[in-house]
């Protein structure tokens, strides 16, 4: 009687075993005819009430149909488990004979092409392009550079300041740097003339964002310092500059101002690109577009940072880079240099 069920057992055991599509389905098997209550195991359980003579051969019978059982489970198992393997390779398959998927590669930003463009000029003329930090010391940003408190540079209407009692702007106050030119005087304390720097980089400034002001933009410094340094030097050095940048036939024009940091002070129009002097609704009828500032290092700032003005004279300059950016490539809205709105940036 036993042997007929063993025998059964196999039976049933092999064709389901065959039968499995899913590792699932072949687990499902694997407990109902091994598992602690299946078919094999309880058909075992009966061992015991059999003759002492029958046992062995009923239990050499049933161990061997648990190998078979246990052989054919394992084989089924590797055979499902390459069929999906087989499966999951042809899904992932490539063919490398069919074109690639083209990747967009980035270019540089205008801003950044600007600053490229005007460092390599005065790069070209023997400068070295220096930079330092945008959280600077009020000492740098002001005072050593001889704009004294109560300069409305100073207030906190116009200067991000980051220490307490920013309304109390004192020569240890943390401050976002309004300028690139604590750069010219961190250079003059650390080198001996000549000096020939260029400083490009971020400030901040607390300006309402419109079509031609941001809270935070690009200038680019430029200092000269060596004996005989005159305005004629400076203007011969910005005009080539202009030029390099707008052409050969560019036009300058030097106009008297005021800088605490230098003395005499000017600042530097270039002819309207548009209407070439004539006025239009660029240069809004004036005819020249304002590009910087500039003049003649102020005597107590070379003297605050130890070179002697009575040997030396130097000349500095700032040029706000968006402006130029603007001229050079017809930009009518300085909100757009800082949107990151591919469909602009795609034009450059």
């Amino acid at each position: 009687m036993m042997k007929e069920q063993l025998a059964k057992i196999k039976e049933d055991a092999l064709a389901a075993i065959h039968a499995a599509g899913q590792s699932d389905e072949l687990d499902a098997v694997r407990v109902k005819y091994l598992g602690k209550k299946g078919e094999l195991t309880a058909v075992l359980k009966q061992m015991g009430k059999l003759p002492s003579e029958e046992r062995p051969v009923m239990g050499q019978m049933a161990n061997e149909v648990r190998a078979a059982l246990t052989d054919a489970i394992t084989e089924q198992s590797k055979a499902l488990a390459d069929v999906a393997l087989n499966l999951k390779l042809k899904a992932e398959t490539v063919d490398v004979t069919m074109p690639g998927q083209r990747q967009a590669v980035g270019h540089k930003h205008p801003i950044t092409m600007v600053i490229d463009e005007v460092t390599d000029v005065f790069i070209g003329m023997g400068f070295q392009v220096v930079e330092g930090p945008e959280v600077e010391l009020a000492a740098y940003n002001f005072t050593k550079l001889n704009t004294e408190e109560g300069h409305p540079g100073r207030e906190w209407t116009d200067t991000f300041y980051i220490t307490p009692g920013d309304v109390d702007p004192k020569n240890d106050a943390v401050l976002l740097r309004s300028q690139t030119s604590p750069m010219q005087v961190r250079t003059m304390e650390t080198r001996k003339p000549p000096i020939r720097i260029v400083a490009p980089g971020r400030v901040y400034r607390k300006d309402e964002a419109d079509a031609t002001h941001s809270p935070m933009f690009h200038q680019i410094e430029g200092m000269a310092i060596d004996k005989g340094i005159t305005m004629a030097d400076l203007k011969g050095t910005l005009n080539e500059v202009v030029k390099s940048l707008y052409g050969e036939d560019a036009q300058t024009r030097f106009r008297p101002h005021h800088f605490p940091f230098t003395e005499p002070s000017c600042e530097v129009d270039v002819q309207c690109f548009e209407c070439h002097g004539k006025g239009c609704s660029v240069c809004k009828g004036e005819g020249w577009i304002e590009v910087l500032g500039a003049g003649m290092i102020h005597p107590k700032v070379l003297e605050g940072c130890g070179i002697d003005p009575d040997v030396y004279s130097g000349w500095a300059f700032g040029m706000g880079v968006e402006r130029l950016a603007m001229m050079r490539y017809g930009i009518n809205n300085l909100k757009l240099c800082f949107e990151n709105d591919v469909r602009f940036l795609e034009q450059f």
